[in-house]
């Protein structure tokens, strides 16, 4: 009797994955997906806040079945301190970045695939000197809710909006007074929900 072929697995491409959350996220998907790291070294580079680095990665890999991002950085300093080049800082990376990532990996997507943002808990929950994160993580989250009824094909899109981790708890902690850290392997299950799921326009909560 002939074997029968192994089922080929979905394609994801994993933006941020030398980080502490990317790590985890991969972890979590490895075993069932490729994974296909990216990050601003190694071998697939990719710089967020340049659309031209963004379509260079897409011609490199080709088609994938998910994007998950888990990069996007933004300025942290008291309100009255802030500038506009501060602002610009998260307005250019974790915000626009990531939705110039689902725009332009939009063309590379598969028929059904799933495009997964990173927000976070301050969107909701603000603290002192995180101004410019609070900013951009709600703005992250309507655009999902917005570009959900409008993606073409079945593509779906999600955010996770995770609390600060554990892991960087000792660096960040201070700034987080009150809060309950969770592990990045909690949120890193959110992404398995939002790529292996089957809903659009959320915003999966991981505080």
């Amino acid at each position: 009797m002939a074997k029968r072929a192994a089922a080929k697995k979905p394609r994801v491409l994993l933006v941020g994955a030398s980080g502490t959350l990317g790590k985890a996220v991969r972890r979590a998907l490895g075993s069932r997906h490729d994974i296909i790291a990216a990050s601003r070294s190694g071998k697939h580079r990719v710089d967020i806040t340049d659309s031209d680095s963004i379509r260079r990665l897409f011609t490199s890999i080709g088609t994938v079945d998910a994007i998950a991002c888990a990069a996007g950085s933004a300025h942290f300093a008291p309100l009255g301190d802030m500038t506009e080049e501060a602002f610009a800082i998260g307005l250019r990376s974790k915000l626009m970045g990531q939705v110039n990532l689902a725009l332009v990996g939009c063309d590379h997507l598969v028929d059904g695939g799933s495009i997964t943002l990173i927000s976070g808990i301050l969107a909701e929950q603000p603290i002192r000197t995180g101004s410019s994160a609070s900013m951009v993580n709600g703005a992250i989250e309507a655009f999902v809710r917005a570009a959900a009824i409008e993606l073409a094909r079945g593509i779906r899109i999600n955010a996770v909006s995770p609390n600060v981790f554990v892991e960087s708890w000792p660096e960040y902690g201070p700034y987080f007074n009150g809060f309950e850290p969770v592990p990045a392997a909690r949120a890193a299950l959110a992404f398995v929900r939002s790529i292996e799921g089957g809903q659009s326009g959320q915003v999966y909560k991981v505080w």
